[in-house]
C-alpha cells in the first residue's frame, strides 16, 4: 500500500503503471532503432535529448489512464482490455498528430509513429499476459488491528474487508468489554480486550494498528500503545486512516480537535497565491482553446430554445461573499418561476435538450472562466452553492461553513468522485469530499483533479 496525494493506492497499480511507462518508452526507443536500422548516430541524431520520445511516452501513459486501463478489472488481458488498448492508441496518435501539428518541432517520423501504433499494443498485451501468470507482484498483507467496536471502527473493518488489492488484512477488534470477547464485527470480530494488546500484536504479528474509540479520554491504552509503536508497529487515528483509504473526511465521527492537530490545512495564503497564478494561466488558456466550442454552443442554445445564452446567478464564494456565477443556459427561461429554488438533478424536466448534452459534457460550465479571471473562482474547488441552499445547509450539517474557506471552483475532487447530487444527504457526502480537498490542498492535487477533470470531459464518465 502506497500514499499518493495522501490516499492509499495499490501496490499493483503503482506497479503496473510504473512498468508500463518504462514499457512504452522502451518500445517508442526501440522503433526508432529499427527505422533507422540500428544506426546509433542516426538515432541520436533523430533525438538528441529524448525529448520526442518523452512526449510519446507521456502521451500513450496518459491515454492508457483516461481509458481506464489501470483499473484493477483490466489487469489481465481480456477481450474488453484489448479493445479499450486498440481505442486508446488510436486516440494517442491523433493527440500525437495535434502536437505535432502545434509544435513542429517535437514531430517524429510517420514510420516510427506508425511503427508504435502496431508494436505497443502488441508489448503491452505480452506484458500483462506474463504479470497475469507469476511476475505481478503480490504486496504482502499488513495484518491490522482495530481497537473499538463503534461505528467508525465497523465502517473501517468493512472497508478493509471489502476493499481488494490494498494490502491489508483485517485480523480483529478490540474493546475494553470481556463479555464482547468472540463477538462478531465484521469478517472476524472482537478477538481481546485492552489488556491483550500486546500479546495480540506479538502473536499476530501485527503491523498496523488503527484507533477508532467515540470516547479516548482516561479509556486508550497509551502504555501498550507506546510500547508496540517503539516495536515498529504503526499506530494511526481511525479518522486520518478512513481519509486516507476513502479520499474524504467522514463527519459522523469528527472531532474539532482532530482537524487543529491533524497534518493538513497548512499554509492556505501561500497556497492560494499559487492556485492564482494556476488559474490565470488555465482561464485564459481555456478561453483561447475552448473559443469555438463556446460559439457553436451559443448557436445552438439560440436555436434550441427561447432565452438568453448566459445566465447568471448569485452563488456563495469565499468567506461566505456572494458573487454572480455565468453559464451556458440548459434550462428553459425562467425554469423557476413557480418552483422557486430547488435542487437540480440529472432527470430534472427543466432541462432542454441542449442543456442535456452540455450538461453532460460540461460545456455549461465554460463561462465561468470568466469568474476565474475576475478572482471571484478557482478553477478547483468546492462548488458554490446558492445562499438559499448554503443557509438550509449550514442549520443541519456539521462543519459546512469549512468549505467557504477557500475560493469555490468550476471543478473540484466533490465532483470527480461523486455523481451528481440533489438531496441534503448528497450534499453531506459531498461536504466530506471537499473538506479533504482543503485539508490536503496543493499544486499537485489540483493539478491531478485538472486532468480527472479532462477525462470526464472526454470519456463522459462521471460526468455530473
Amino acid at each position: 500500500m502506497y500514499l499518493l496525494f495522501n490516499r492509499y493506492v495499490a501496490p499493483q497499480t503503482v506497479f503496473l503503471a510504473l512498468s508500463e511507462t518504462a514499457l512504452v518508452f522502451l518500445t517508442v526507443v526501440l522503433t526508432a532503432a529499427i527505422r533507422f536500422s540500428f544506426i546509433g548516430s542516426y538515432v541520436y541524431a533523430y533525438d538528441p535529448t529524448l525529448l520526442k520520445t518523452i512526449v510519446m511516452t507521456l502521451t500513450y501513459t496518459a491515454v492508457f489512464y483516461y481509458f481506464g486501463l489501470y483499473s484493477s478489472e483490466f489487469y489481465h488481458p481480456g477481450r474488453q482490455m484489448i479493445m479499450k488498448l486498440l481505442q486508446a492508441t488510436a486516440v494517442s496518435a491523433v493527440i500525437l498528430f495535434g502536437i505535432y501539428f502545434i509544435f513542429p518541432s517535437l514531430k517524429t517520423w510517420r514510420g516510427i509513429l506508425l511503427a508504435n501504433m502496431f508494436l505497443l499494443p502488441l508489448g503491452v498485451v505480452v506484458w500483462r499476459t506474463l504479470l497475469a501468470g507469476r511476475l505481478m507482484p503480490e504486496a504482502p498483507e499488513k495484518r491490522v488491528l482495530i481497537i473499538g467496536t463503534g461505528e467508525l471502527a465497523r465502517k473501517i473493518g468493512t472497508d478493509i474487508y471489502r476493499r481488494r488489492g490494498h494490502g491489508l488484512r483485517l485480523t480483529g477488534f478490540i474493546d475494553d468489554d470481556p463479555s464482547k470477547v468472540g463477538q462478531s464485527i465484521v469478517n472476524p470480530g472482537v478477538i481481546g480486550c485492552f489488556g491483550d494488546i500486546a500479546d495480540i500484536v506479538k502473536g499476530e504479528k501485527i503491523e498496523r494498528i488503527i484507533i477508532a474509540l467515540p470516547d479516548r479520554r482516561a479509556r486508550l491504552p497509551m502504555r501498550a500503545l507506546l510500547d508496540c509503536k517503539l516495536r515498529g508497529v504503526n499506530v494511526e487515528e481511525g479518522e486520518t486512516f478512513e481519509e486516507r483509504m476513502t479520499g474524504k473526511i467522514p463527519l459522523d465521527n469528527l472531532k474539532p480537535s482532530w482537524m487543529v492537530f491533524s497534518d493538513g490545512f497548512k499554509s492556505l495564503r501561500t497556497r492560494k497565491i499559487m492556485k492564482r497564478i494556476f488559474d490565470l494561466a488555465i482561464s485564459m488558456a481555456g478561453l483561447a482553446v475552448c473559443a469555438p466550442v463556446m460559439l457553436i454552443t451559443v448557436v445552438l442554445i439560440k436555436l434550441g430554445s427561447r432565452g438568453p445564452v448566459v445566465f447568471k446567478q448569485a452563488r456563495v464564494g469565499e468567506h461566505g461573499k456572494e458573487f454572480n456565477i455565468y453559464k451556458f443556459r440548459s434550462m428553459k427561461q425562467d425554469a423557476e418561476s413557480k418552483t422557486g429554488p430547488v435542487w437540480a438533478s440529472t432527470d430534472d424536466d427543466r432541462v432542454t435538450r441542449v442543456g442535456r448534452i452540455i450538461r453532460k459534457l460540461r460545456i455549461d460550465e465554460l463561462p465561468q472562466l470568466i469568474n476565474i479571471i475576475k478572482g471571484d473562482m478557482s478553477f478547483v474547488g468546492p462548488r458554490p452553492e446558492r445562499a438559499f441552499f448554503v443557509d438550509k445547509l449550514k442549520e443541519i450539517v456539521p462543519y459546512y461553513e469549512i468549505r467557504t474557506v477557500v475560493k469555490p471552483g468550476v471543478t473540484g475532487w466533490a465532483q470527480i468522485k461523486y455523481p451528481y447530487g440533489a438531496s441534503v444527504e448528497d450534499a453531506v457526502e459531498k461536504l466530506q469530499y471537499d473538506i479533504y480537498y482543503i485539508k490536503n490542498m496543493s499544486p499537485l492535487l489540483d493539478l491531478m483533479i485538472f486532468f480527472f477533470t479532462i477525462k470526464v470531459v472526454l470519456t463522459g464518465e462521471g460526468a455530473r
